[in-house]
């Protein structure tokens, strides 16, 4: 090998090491941590207060969507404001990236907007990390709130400012008792609110939906962190993903066949994710069949394997996800689960 060639591949080596060690990645643990991150808790809403209504990620396509979710915030009391954007269009994208986050940063500098809510997921919220202003957010902290694509907004928003982002209801929801109960509970009134199953058997011997499947018994206490399965997975690497040490990882997931929930599993698991936690909760996977290939893995499979060697307490089945009827689960927030109930309990109130 020539001089010249070793001298390059020398550089380059050096050049790799060097991005590797900055970024934390040398050992391939791709867990971000800030260990100087304060938690910010916001402000509690109250009747009459303003709240933000975005599109993150897919454009508002249906306009009277939007109308009947400005109009059932409004019957809870709640006045609405619509970003810029909102009804923008950029292929499927509400708007280019740089307005999407645009209506976001305005959002959280407008003083009189009292929470921020996605409109719907859909994809594209990640493109628009880098584009967010950390600082107007960590200094004008108020309630965000969303699940599924919206989930790589609520970790990134927590890790880089230390705010309590909120994984619930998106204005396309139905704001049905259940759901709308689970928010009041936790972000109007303040509670710590205690997460259970709908106990609902109808005219059967035994309950047959919304059943709680214990994979290893216990109760465990951390800070709740997690969200969409497939986004989480989508920015491992980056800054944007907070410290899961000692943490209770909640996810859940919609249209995805079982062997790609193994694969996602597989790389929390091989990155040392899975490792850190002190309790792991599933929410529902909805329509996420066995794939049609023979000797298919089941979700059950799946934990199984993954899941019940880490020998923690853990649990599937929980009202987080693509649901009619859901949890609002603050991220950053310290929470109690019980693997044997199907249960989790929030030990501090998660606004202020």
């Amino acid at each position: 090998m020539s001089s010249k060639k070793t001298s390059e591949n020398s550089r380059r080596n050096f050049l790799s090491a060097s991005l590797l060690a900055t970024f934390g990645l040398t050992n391939l643990n791709f867990v971000a941590k800030n260990d100087n991150l304060k938690t910010i808790k916001p402000a509690a809403l109250k009747r009459g207060d303003i709240i933000g209504l975005v599109c993150p990620a897919y454009s508002a396509f249906i306009k009277e969507e939007v109308t009947i979710a400005v109009e059932g915030l409004q019957t809870m009391g709640f006045k609405v404001v619509l970003g810029k954007h909102v009804f923008d269009r950029y292929g499927n994208l509400a708007g280019k990236d740089e307005d999407r986050a645009a209506d976001i940063n305005e959002m959280f500098a407008n003083k009189s907007v009292n929470a921020i809510m996605a409109m719907h997921g859909g994809w594209g919220s990640a493109r628009i990390l880098s584009l967010l202003n950390y600082d107007t957010i960590k200094n004008n902290p108020k309630i965000f709130i969303g699940y599924s694509d919206i989930t790589a907004l609520l970790l990134g928003i927590y890790s880089q400012t230390g705010l309590v982002t909120f994984h619930g209801p998106v204005g396309s929801s139905t704001w049905n008792t259940f759901t709308v109960d689970y928010f009041k509970n936790t972000l109007i009134d303040g509670n710590t609110t205690r997460m259970s199953n709908p106990v609902r058997k109808g005219d059967a011997l035994v309950q047959m939906e919304d059943r709680i499947y214990t994979i290893y018994g216990g109760k465990a206490s951390g800070k709740l962190i997690g969200g969409n399965l497939t986004v989480l997975s989508h920015i491992l690497g980056s800054m944007y993903v907070p410290d899961f040490k000692g943490a209770i990882l909640f996810i859940e997931d919609v249209q995805e066949d079982t062997y790609r929930i193994d694969r996602m599993m597989t790389q929390l698991k091989i990155t040392g994710i899975l490792n850190q936690l002190a309790g792991f909760v599933f929410g529902k996977c909805t329509d996420c069949p066995p794939s049609k290939n023979y000797g298919s893995l089941t979700l059950e499979d799946i934990f199984e394997d993954h899941i019940k060697p880490l020998k923690i307490p853990a649990f599937s089945g929980a009202m987080i996800g693509h649901i009619k009827d859901k949890f609002t689960v603050p991220i950053g927030i310290e929470a109690t689960m019980d693997a044997d109930e199907g249960t989790i309990k929030l030990r501090e109130s998660a606004v202020i």
